[in-house]
């Protein structure tokens, strides 16, 4: 597979952001057949009408609370409580809160594919944990608002920077107003590009005790996917002039003027006519685009294509593609200096300074060899903004054989991951 190195160009960005982020949690996985993909199928099934808890907890015993928050720009978010693990421990010790949040294009149900024994937020709640799922706005169950219509572009005005102004700030609120405790937090993909994001500002750090990113993405100039390379060969000849708001009038007429639906007869379309390129395997789309998974299964497989992919902002995806072509980690870039002035006082988007970072907040992160979007590279860049941060606060474990999805579908993900961030939690809170 080719890497595109160095910066990517606007049809790199496009690329990613249409091809990557719509199959990124698309599972190649090792015990059973894993050729074709959703965007290609052309049955479409049906997720269930259940919510997370009662489809997906309950069902194994454990107690679980379906929970509204709201916030300030008026999105209710949907949230889970899994209180207590299948065995109550004794006594009246208030148990420890942790929020793990999703990536892009898919829910908190993500995190549930596999057996109890086997996904993270049961194997938390089992060691004494009171864990709570977050759904960011968009997503099947967060799809509400005050007063927006979802069916209406106005509810899909925002991109990953209201993520970490809003739905982040809303859910720890709530969090943290329920327990009374400082929260870990556990991060996966988008999850943890929205954490770095606001602790950089100083969001969130006087409610937090440690955070877990897993799969971190930050830094995203050398992602490598075999279609990143056949999209950035089919759009070389565009003009360099006034390429953002080109990008845009693109991605646009592409997806919509503002919901971007990973299931809808556009995309399908685009990946079909990619398909038409030389050397394109689409039956093997999904390693391609994710690098090779090495330990998923054909139910979980099941279990996701019954389930995600969901919906976000096309806004997002531009600004995701923008976080790729840029090589910073910023503000949303309107395209125009004087939209940008408009915005933030300012030309250019503000940069979110990760070195702000405070040094002496626990950090484990961990990452995969074979992460095509999570490239080692661009991890390398990212722990190179922890250079001055407390040595013994600093936790970080590569897993060679590792891509992107093995850190939440995994079949060996506990004894690979899950253990080691109940180790460095249970160890915060000695």
């Amino acid at each position: 597979m080719a890497v595109i190195r160095g910066m990517l160009g606007l049809a790199a960005a496009w690329g990613f952001c249409v091809l990557v982020f719509v199959l990124a949690v698309q599972p190649h996985h090792a015990h059973g057949s894993s050729r074709g993909s959703f965007g290609l199928n052309k049955g479409v099934v049906t997720p269930p009408v259940a919510g997370i808890c009662a489809s997906s907890v309950l069902v194994h015993g454990y107690k679980c609370q379906e929970l509204e928050v709201t916030t300030k720009d008026g999105y209710i978010l949907s949230v889970q409580r899994i209180p207590e693990g299948r065995v109550p421990g004794g006594g009246n010790n208030r148990r420890q809160p942790v929020l793990i949040q999703h990536g892009v294009l898919v829910d908190g149900m993500t995190w549930f594919l596999n057996p109890p024994e086997q996904n993270l937020p049961m194997i938390l709640a089992d060691n004494g944990f009171d864990v709570w799922i977050a759904n960011t706005r968009g997503t099947r169950f967060s799809r509400r608002h005050t007063t927006l219509d979802p069916d209406k572009p106005a509810f899909w005005s925002w991109s990953w920077d209201e993520l970490v102004s809003f739905d982040l700030p809303a859910v720890f609120d709530f969090v943290y107003g329920q327990t009374g405790q400082k929260i870990d937090y556990v991060g996966h993909s988008l999850g943890t590009l929205i954490a770095l994001a606001s602790f950089s500002e100083g969001k969130l750090v006087n409610q937090l005790k440690s955070a877990a990113l897993l799969s971190p993405i930050a830094y995203l100039s050398h992602m490598n996917t075999a279609l990143g390379v056949v999209a950035a060969k089919a759009f070389v000849g565009e003009s360099q002039h006034d390429r953002n708001a080109w990008f845009c009038q693109q991605i646009t007429t592409l997806v919509g003027l503002a919901e971007f639906n990973p299931k809808g007869k556009p995309v399908a379309k685009f990946l079909k006519s990619l398909c038409a390129y030389p050397g394109v395997d689409c039956y093997d789309l999904l390693s391609a685009l994710t690098g090779k998974n090495c330990c998923l299964n054909s139910s979980t497989v099941d279990l996701f294509l019954m389930n995600e992919p969901q919906s976000t902002s096309t806004k997002n995806m531009v600004h995701l593609a923008q976080t790729v072509r840029h090589g910073v980690v910023s503000k949303f870039n309107y395209g125009r200096p004087d939209y940008n002035v408009m915005h933030y006082g300012e030309a250019s988007p503000p940069i979110y300074n990760l070195s702000n970072i405070p040094h002496d907040l626990p950090l484990f992160i961990s990452y995969g060899g074979q992460d095509a979007l999570s490239d080692v590279r661009d991890v390398m860049l990212l722990l190179d903004s922890f250079k001055f941060h407390n040595v013994d606060k600093l936790s970080v474990q590569f897993i060679k054989d590792y891509a992107h999805a093995d850190f939440i579908m995994g079949v060996n993900a506990k004894d690979m991951v899950y253990n080691q961030v109940v180790a460095f939690f249970k160890h915060q809170n000695q």
